[in-house]
């Protein structure tokens, strides 16, 4: 049993607990931080993440506090050319690996235990175990435990399929497909991939932009899903006016609308929203980022089966319950099915700050960084929890299009409690994890004639707020509702 002792116990060295980690050790010069993380590396389930994977919005606002992910270079080439860039896995894999090799580490107060599993608390101390080693830690921790692990977040190699995968399948997740010039002689006939959210399209644009005529894919989409259009999701210090625009768009559609399918329907009319077939409704939002180019590539694939799930597959067939849909022998049914996040996090919310424990999740809703290095600044710049929690209520994280507008509804509120706040009002403005404020920060310092126009953007807001109340408040019934239902 190897002793240790720290003032913050961080279970998780992901985007969560390294974001929260970052900027704790600029706000408490003083504190001592200890990671405990499972994977071998730091960066969190990206470890486990397939290749070609790549953030969905522009990775300005990703990552950490303290270190740029990417240069701000817009893309020229690809679906997703002339935006700014996405960064890619091993990117990312690299930048986290830096953030602790060149930062944590050489400040002397952080300690990193990978490859360990936290086993719990037992009487005064925490305990964990080295899962190669098999050596036991026991953790003496002076402040708080902090876990981030809350999003519990799944990816496709890690996840295991709710339907019956029958013996000699041709069955695969996305991180195989760069292998298959391995056996280019028996490549499949027909990809079957199935999923209707963001890992089966980036899956589907893979396959399509690797040559795959599309009428060898077909895709089990059983919700279509709405995304948010990335051309207005640029960093805001190259382009502010199209953010602007995109937070006015949701506030306006809420309030003219009676229900979260009109809302939508107006904003897809506005380009704001995104839908790869325009003839089908989507029920589903998860907050996917995507571009024009990579919804007409979706397009082409015409094969789609809708409206049921998977509950088996087998070579040359797949089944929908009772209903049986005869395909070629060498199908390859790719998963896709991975929930970043698993339904039943979602109704686990809970306090931030509760004693000698702080649970990382949202304060803005899907913003994960900047939750995490919010949730630090407020650690270490207020006495006590209810002052802390009341600047930080749990952001939800909602699961439809039914759904969505409350999620609009808190993220308002949440803007409004910490703008009126001078202390989390001033770490906004220096937060390269905030979407906005940063930038107006500049455009104030530089007296930016376009403040003429920002400075509109509260009045319309407000004008428009009874309407995303009113929309916001019969959203929040509907997701308690499919939460409490979801946990029975």
């Amino acid at each position: 049993m190897t002793a240790h002792e720290t003032d913050y116990l961080i279970i998780g060295g992901g985007a969560v607990g390294l974001a929260f980690a970052d900027t704790l050790l600029d706000e408490d010069a003083d504190c001592h931080i200890t990671i405990v993380d499972k994977h071998a590396a730091p960066g969190g389930h990206w470890n486990d993440a397939y290749s070609f994977v790549t953030l969905h919005q522009p990775s300005a606002t990703y990552g950490v506090n303290s270190m740029e992910l990417c240069p701000d270079v817009v893309d020229t080439h690809g679906h997703n050319r002339g935006m700014y860039p996405l960064a890619k896995h091993a990117e990312i894999l690299a930048y986290y690996g830096r953030l602790m090799t060149e930062r944590m580490l050489p400040s002397g107060r952080v300690a990193y235990h990978r490859l360990t599993e936290y086993l719990g608390k037992d009487g005064d101390v925490h305990r964990a175990r080295g899962i190669v080693s098999d050596q036991d830690h026991a953790f003496t921790v002076r402040r708080k435990l902090v876990d981030a692990t809350w999003f519990n977040t799944s990816v496709p190699s890690t996840h295991t399929p709710g339907f019956e995968v029958m013996p000699g399948t041709d069955f695969a997740v996305p991180g195989d497909l760069p292998e298959l010039w391995k056996d280019a002689e028996d490549l499949p006939e027909r990809y079957l991939v199935i999923g209707g959210g963001k890992t089966a399209m980036d899956t589907a644009v893979w396959l399509l932009e690797a040559g795959v005529a599309p009428d060898r894919i077909e895709w089990v989409r059983p919700r279509d899903s709405w995304m948010f259009n990335r051309k207005l999701l640029q960093p805001a210090k190259h382009g502010i006016e199209s953010l602007v625009r995109f937070q006015l768009d949701l506030v306006e559609c809420a309030n003219a609308s009676q229900d979260a399918d009109a809302m939508f329907a107006m904003l897809d009319e506005r380009g704001t929203m995104l839908r790869i077939d325009p003839e089908v409704t989507p029920s589903m939002f998860h907050f996917a980022v995507i571009s024009e180019a990579e919804v007409e590539l979706l397009r082409s694939i015409t094969k789609v089966h809708r409206g049921a799930r998977v509950t088996r597959v087998e070579p040359g067939a797949m089944h929908f319950g009772e209903d049986r849909v005869e395909l070629p022998l060498r199908t390859l049914f790719v998963d896709c099915t991975a929930s970043a996040v698993p339904f039943e996090t979602r109704s686990q919310t809970r306090p931030f700050f509760d004693g000698d424990t702080i649970t990382l999740q949202l304060a803005q809703t899907p913003l994960v960084p900047y939750s995490a290095a919010l949730a630090a600044f407020i650690e270490t710049n207020f006495e006590t929890d209810e002052e802390k929690n009341n600047l930080l209520p749990p952001a939800p994280l909602t699961d439809s299009t039914s759904t969505y507008p409350y999620a609009v509804m808190a993220n308002l509120m949440s803007t409004a409690i910490l703008s009126k706040n001078e202390k989390t009002n001033a770490f906004n403005a220096k937060s390269r994890l905030h979407p906005t404020a940063p930038a107006v920060a500049q455009m104030i310092a530089e007296n930016d004639p376009r403040l003429a126009d920002l400075m509109k953007v509260g009045p319309a807001i407000q004008k428009n707020m009874p309407g995303v109340i009113r929309l916001g408040m019969a959203a929040k019934a509907l997701h308690e509702s499919s939460m409490k239902a979801g946990a029975e």
